[in-house]
């Protein structure tokens, strides 16, 4: 294959699984993060059987279920502990051939670096302005050391919610808005064994997630005016969610205040027409940010990596076909997800209608569980390329 060159911007999980992807179809990669050092801020992820496919794609399945939890869903319970509906494991693995995988994300984030060659790997790298003719990319950037400028075949926009990228090439775009919810979230050292599984009052949700090697994530979400802070956050958290069911006070119980993070949600509520610009490609929250109320953020990301790796095997030779095909294979469904997503939001955690809320719950509780899979594993249900 003829040197082909590409620029991944960003080293999240969606830029180095991208550079990834091109990389084992024998691309030289350059990624440039703009952070000071390679590292991934965030507590857990829970990753549905699409994500571990992905990743069995890039290689990389078996060290993550050592370094993770893998195990089914418990299912959905109200603030007081009543299941409104159960997740049964064999038919999971029956009907998607695995289960979800919880994994710190500086585990998996870890993994991807180590997967990729050192040299590729650039901090301080503060992308200025990229430009795409019709047979070359230019990128230029501030490294530490001064200004610099890279020529590269195929440049992956993967720098996430607030894309520079995007903003630059697709100016008309509105960007970002607020979802509406605020979100603390931490990964704790917990041994006792906690089932996977959300929970649900008006306006409110608390998550937990087993993620390996002893530890738990957990969240809470909750509707809340943008903005907002907490003097503690921690106890905020212990304020909204410290009377609900059991072990959801010991958890809290068990949090250091200092690994508390808090962060409102945002996503792309107006759909991009394209992911594509020239030898530019979108990817991950960049291309398609979405809520996180199916679990899906990261998951579509990595899929977006390996689709992109695979239609791109061909190296720089035919590029515009191989984007036109990723484009033509990801924004459709990514984009579903993403609307699917918001809409799971407004009738899970942002319902604070005590009326509707118990009418929703009701539909839970007699809703046969087998129905109920279904429909979670509706976006679940995917495998990469084949080859």
């Amino acid at each position: 294959m003829v040197d082909s060159h590409a620029v991944v911007v960003g080293a999240g999980i969606g830029g180095l699984s991208a550079a990834l992807a091109l990389h084992r179809h024998g691309w030289r990669v350059t990624v440039l993060e703009r952070a000071p050092e390679m590292r991934e801020v965030g507590a857990g992820l829970s990753l549905m059987a699409n994500a571990v496919r992905a990743l069995d794609a890039l290689g990389l399945g078996p060290a993550l279920r050592r370094g993770g939890h893998g195990e089914a869903p418990g299912g959905i319970r109200n603030r007081h502990g009543r299941w409104l509906s159960r997740v049964d494991a064999s038919e999971m693995v029956r009907q998607l051939g695995t289960t979800a995988l919880g994994v710190h994300r500086a585990t998996l984030h870890r993994t991807l670096r180590e997967a990729l060659p050192a040299s590729s790997l650039h901090t301080s790298a503060a992308v200025e302005h990229v430009e795409s003719g019709p047979d070359r990319a230019e990128v230029r950037y501030q490294g530490p050391d001064g200004p610099h400028t890279l020529s590269a075949d195929l440049v992956v926009g993967a720098d996430g919610l607030r894309s520079r990228v995007r903003a630059q090439l697709w100016p008309q775009h509105p960007g970002p808005v607020y979802a509406g919810s605020t979100t603390w979230r931490a990964a704790i050292a917990f041994a006792e064994p906690v089932p996977a599984a959300i929970s649900w009052g008006p306006g409110a949700e608390f998550g937990m997630v087993p993620i390996g090697e002893g530890q738990l994530y957990w969240y809470g979400a909750l509707n809340a005016p943008p903005g907002g802070h907490a003097p503690d956050e921690l106890a905020a958290v212990r304020e909204r969610f410290g009377d609900w069911h059991d072990p959801i006070p010991a958890l809290l119980a068990a949090t250091p205040p200092d690994v508390v993070l808090r962060n409102d949600i945002h996503y792309l509520a107006v759909p991009l027409p394209s992911y594509v610009r020239g030898r530019v490609a979108l990817l991950g929250d960049a291309a398609h940010a979405m809520t996180p109320n199916l679990g899906q953020g990261a998951g579509q990301a990595i899929e977006d990596a390996v689709v992109l790796g695979a239609v791109c095997a061909g190296g720089a030779e035919g590029l515009p076909a191989a984007l036109a095909a990723y484009d033509a294979q990801r924004r459709p469904r990514t984009q579903a997800v993403a609307r699917a997503s918001t809409t799971a939001g407004r009738f899970g955690q942002q319902l604070h209608n005590r009326i509707a809320v118990g009418m929703r719950d009701t539909a839970l509780r007699l809703t046969p569980g087998r129905v109920a899979l279904r429909s979670m594993a509706r976006y679940a249900d995917w495998r990469p390329p084949a080859g």
